[in-house]
């Protein structure tokens, strides 16, 4: 601690804050982390001037204890474990980095699609196993003219959109309510209703953030829409999805395959097994944000909020208003 600030990361994701530490010595900071031992914690609770959190859960009781802080940075784009309204009410800032890992989550939809589709994980199990020339009992659909379909056009849906273009569609859906129509006829897609899109769609890729209105939002009625040919990929936030429901449409058929990077419950523990057993599905480990690249982007710009709090601006990201 010098100058009297000191700024906490609550959960060590990374091991090491060389990009926090540049960043705050403006200031002459350097991140400490949250200690185990009750005593120093509440000290540091107390004392901190700003925190950095991956997941810990920032609760109103904890922002009670935050007696001198002014800002609490997430590393990533959601904020799901901040309790935002209490942050408020205390007068502090909360932040995030919206825009540190477009084009990895992109990439990584195209992946999760282009498997589904290639069965490129299945084929690979089963070579693994002994078997060969099994497409056969696979069947594989060409990509060029079908519809794709986008949930959210946000960075990463318009990243996806731009990418899925060299794919050759037939057609590109678009579902965003919050997202002049204009733009998306701009960019050379469709913006349609949410009915139209999941009925139409071949491919459905979702790039929404969790809210009350997106939070389960894909259900057993809404599987039941859409073609029995259809894949949903997931890289937002698993809670979109109704896990069981989903299970249960690759179970019967009523949907082709799923490719997901996220789940209602990371690392997913009751369904992993059921998931696992299923030929028609590709999973990842929330990893779709990754890259070292982005890595250093999102340790630079959620310390960078920081920074600019300390000294007496507005966060670079941010979430509420004070």
């Amino acid at each position: 601690m010098k100058n009297g600030l000191r700024v906490i990361v609550a959960d060590d994701r990374f091991g090491d804050y060389t990009e926090e530490n540049n960043v705050l010595a403006e200031l002459g900071i350097e991140v400490e982390l949250l200690s185990d031992e009750s005593e120093e914690r509440d000290t540091q609770l107390r004392e901190a001037a700003g925190m950095l959190v991956n997941l810990y859960p920032v609760d109103a009781e904890l922002i009670g204890r935050l007696e001198n802080c002014r800002v609490i940075s997430r590393y990533g784009v959601g904020v799901d474990n901040v309790d935002i309204e209490a942050a408020t009410a205390a007068g502090i800032w909360v932040a995030r980095v919206p825009d540190y890992s477009v084009e990895e989550v992109a990439l990584h939809a195209i992946g999760l699609l282009l498997n589904c589709v290639r069965s490129i994980s299945y084929i690979d199990r089963e070579i693994r196993a002994g078997h060969w020339n099994i497409h056969p009992t696979r069947p594989i659909r060409r990509l060029q003219g079908s519809t794709f379909g986008i949930v959210g056009y946000g960075r990463v849906g318009r990243q996806y959109q731009h990418r899925i273009e060299m794919l050759d569609p037939g057609q590109i859906l678009v579902w965003d309510p919050y997202v002049d129509e204009k733009l998306i006829l701009e960019n050379g897609a469709r913006p349609v209703s949410f009915e139209k899109l999941i009925t139409q769609s071949d491919y459905i890729s979702i790039h929404v953030p969790l809210t009350e209105e997106t939070e389960g939002m894909f259900g057993a009625e809404e599987f039941a829409r859409m073609k029995p040919e259809a894949i949903l990929i997931n890289t937002a936030r698993g809670r979109v999805v109704q896990h069981e429901t989903l299970i249960e449409a690759l179970e019967r058929g009523v949907i082709a395959a799923a490719g997901l990077d996220v789940f209602a419950e990371e690392p997913p523990t009751d369904a992993v097994s059921r998931l696992a057993a299923l030929p028609n599905i590709v999973m990842t480990d929330h990893c779709g944000y990754y890259s070292k690249a982005s890595i250093v982007e999102l340790k630079t710009k959620a310390a960078r909020n920081i920074l600019e709090v300390l000294k007496d601006r507005s966060p670079v990201y941010p979430v509420n208003s004070l």
